[in-house]
């Protein structure tokens, strides 16, 4: 992580040269991305240094389609969003985030079948998510088709890296809008930090005041600001309301994480 962070960092140097503002959301999604698949699948994907990260390109584009169909009541039906130009779209970007995930884990099957991949992974302390897919087995002996690997690694790549871009992104600008609390964070680190230059997982207990900012930019700026479910039984609420089976009940958690009633002063960043 931090290896990939200081990649981030050095083109930042280069880019803040000449006094013009910067749109970090892209490189520190390049960054997550990077990050997620260096930890999680072991898989050098070199994509902060690419001039062009076709499988980024292809994540911004399913994020926007996905939001725009939810907002057009015609593209509900999967035949008229089929037909659509959207929903070419849509398929095209698709292929494209199958093809990097299925490149992810053909590498590293190829890698799991070397003796000594195998003998370095068994005397790991953690396995990479990948892995422990790879080698997960029911009671039978049967390991996770290729179909679900994929389903199970695109949920974990797409909404890991973009998810957490979004939540970094969020709290820098929520640091740079209350200057004085970037500064108490900033020598608070520094302070831990010492002569070094990388943050170890020990140091994370000891920065309190940073991690009250990060939660605070959180719950004003949540990456996932709603979820939806469809009921699969009947619910009555406390009030006597009540919502049949089958119908898809969507939860604000923006909403809820400025809800006067839950937080007192919800628009103020403590």
């Amino acid at each position: 992580m931090s290896e990939c962070t200081k990649i981030m960092l050095n083109k930042w140097e280069q880019l803040v040269t000449d006094q013009n503002p910067v749109e970090l959301f892209h490189y520190v999604s390049l960054m997550t991305l990077d990050t997620i698949m260096k930890c999680a699948f072991s898989y050098q994907s070199n994509c902060q240094t690419d001039s062009d990260s076709t499988y980024i390109k292809a994540v911004y584009e399913l994020s926007y389609l996905v939001d725009n169909r939810f907002r057009h009541f015609t593209y509900h039906n999967d035949f008229i969003y089929n037909l659509s130009p959207q929903g070419f779209r849509f398929r095209r970007a698709l292929k494209v985030a199958h093809q990097h995930t299925d490149k992810v884990i053909t590498q590293r099957k190829k890698l799991l079948k070397n003796e000594k991949e195998l003998d370095k992974i068994s005397r790991k302390r953690h396995l990479d998510f990948l892995d422990i897919l790879l080698c997960a087995k029911d009671e039978n002996g049967h390991g996770l088709s290729d179909k679900d690997l994929r389903a199970e690694v695109d949920t974990f790549m797409f909404e890991g890296h973009d998810t957490t871009a979004s939540g970094i992104s969020w709290i820098l600008y929520a640091l740079a809008k209350y200057p004085e609390h970037q500064e108490r964070c900033r020598e608070e680190i520094k302070e831990v930090l010492g002569d070094r230059d990388t943050v170890e997982w020990e140091d994370l207990g000891k920065i309190p005041y940073t991690t009250m900012c990060i939660k605070e930019s959180l719950r004003l700026y949540p990456p996932v600001p709603g979820v939806a479910r469809k009921l699969s039984k009947p619910i009555t609420f406390c009030d006597g309301r009540s919502l049949p089976e089958g119908v898809t009940v969507i939860l604000s958690i923006y909403c809820i994480n400025r809800s006067p009633i839950i937080w007192k002063d919800p628009e103020v960043k403590v």
